[in-house]
């Protein structure tokens, strides 16, 4: 299989899809790769260190989207990168679907079979090719809410773990998953006074047995959670329903009864963001200002760390990057019922149930999709 690796294009993304690791063991299983003219280069990565493994570099996107059989991205398709997608084609990359149904539209009528990373699974239920990139955003969070709380950048002008004679900042944690959980441990690890919320129980009892001492938790009552809130100088959203949109935590009234230029910062932005007023921003416009209320929502924030989150990323997707490869993607879904998890877009029909219901699309069962 010829696999192809473009540029990335959305604002300030540095990560590239294959790294030249992946690149070598593609090639060493009898594929061939080509590789976008300086794709690398925002990850570390030089057209050189790709030539070395066997890979072949193209000067411009069109030639690899025109030859490769796969696509190998980050980030979603932009819509230029859309247009070029074509019928039979696979297309393996953080999708997003749920709260973009342009871009659910426009990979409908591309006729591309669309596999995305947020969306595979693994036997324990976890999505392995999103827990990287969760545990990235995760640990940055508090890192960038730091930087938001500054007075320069609007916010109240709190430094996380105080001074001695002053109280460290009160940072509310919203969702005690991945991301949550690495948000948590550095925010601690910074000074600040930290509680994690969840609905779960039992990940409640897990965080409290593994971390006593290190942070809070508590109930994501909606009651617990409006309290809170208006205690806090930040609070981060990291909550997640896999492939769906995420739900709205914090309305634009409860702004009003926050302490004024707390920071908010949006994880889940990617799935369309977790308070009703978060809109996605880029690294070089990264936070805004809503009733008082700093906002960070940049919807790519592993990419400020670009190396690191390739290595990562390239890390997690390897294995089932080769298995499409090596078996073609319905071999390989029929083979691994976690990689059919991923499937999302398939010849004109969207086959995953949670973004069917966010767009009001019908939607193919993915077992149907592998006879067609």
């Amino acid at each position: 299989m010829l696999i192809g690796c473009p540029k990335e294009i959305k604002p300030q993304e540095f990560r590239v899809g294959l790294t030249p690791s992946a690149a070598l063991e593609a090639i060493s299983h009898g594929h061939e790769v080509i590789i976008e003219a300086g794709a690398g280069a925002g990850a570390g990565f030089e057209d050189s260190d790709y030539q070395a493994v066997g890979a072949r570099i193209a000067d411009t996107a069109e030639e690899v989207f025109s030859h490769a059989q796969m696509i190998v991205k980050v980030k979603e398709p932009q819509a230029i990168e859309r247009k070029r997608l074509r019928e039979g084609q696979i297309l393996f990359t953080y999708l997003h679907l749920a709260p973009d149904p342009e871009q659910t539209h426009d990979l409908l009528a591309s006729g591309v079979t669309a596999i995305a990373y947020e969306t595979v699974t693994d036997r324990s239920g976890g999505l392995p090719l999103l827990a990287p990139m969760s545990e990235v955003a995760g640990r940055l969070a508090p890192q960038m809410g730091a930087w938001t709380l500054q007075k320069a950048n609007g916010g109240r002008g709190v430094l996380m773990g105080g001074v001695p004679g002053v109280v460290p900042a009160r940072v509310v944690v919203i969702g005690g998953g991945v991301v949550g959980t690495h948000a948590a441990r550095i925010a601690a690890g910074m000074g600040a006074d930290v509680t994690v919320l969840d609905m779960s129980l039992t990940r409640l009892r897990y965080l409290d047995d593994v971390f006593a001492g290190v942070f809070k938790t508590g109930f994501a009552s909606k009651g617990n959670t409006a309290e809170l809130v208006m205690q806090a100088d930040m609070v981060i959203g990291a909550v997640l329903i896999p492939g769906a949109a995420a739900p709205k935590l914090i309305t634009r009234a409860q702004l009003s009864e926050m302490k004024p230029g707390a920071a908010l910062v949006d994880v889940a932005i990617d799935q369309g963001g977790c308070f009703e007023t978060s809109r996605a921003t880029t690294h070089a416009d990264p936070i805004y200002e809503v009733d008082g209320i700093m906002h960070y929502c940049v919807a790519n924030m592993p990419g400020a760390v670009a190396r690191s989150s390739t290595l990562a990323l390239g890390n997690a997707t390897m294995p089932f990057m080769l298995a499409l490869a090596d078996k073609g993607w319905r071999q390989a879904c029929e083979d691994d019922p976690h990689l059919l998890a991923g499937l999302n877009v398939h010849a004109g029909y969207l086959t995953y149930y949670a973004v069917g219901r966010a767009l009001g699309i019908d939607v193919l069962a993915p077992n149907m999709a592998l006879k067609r």
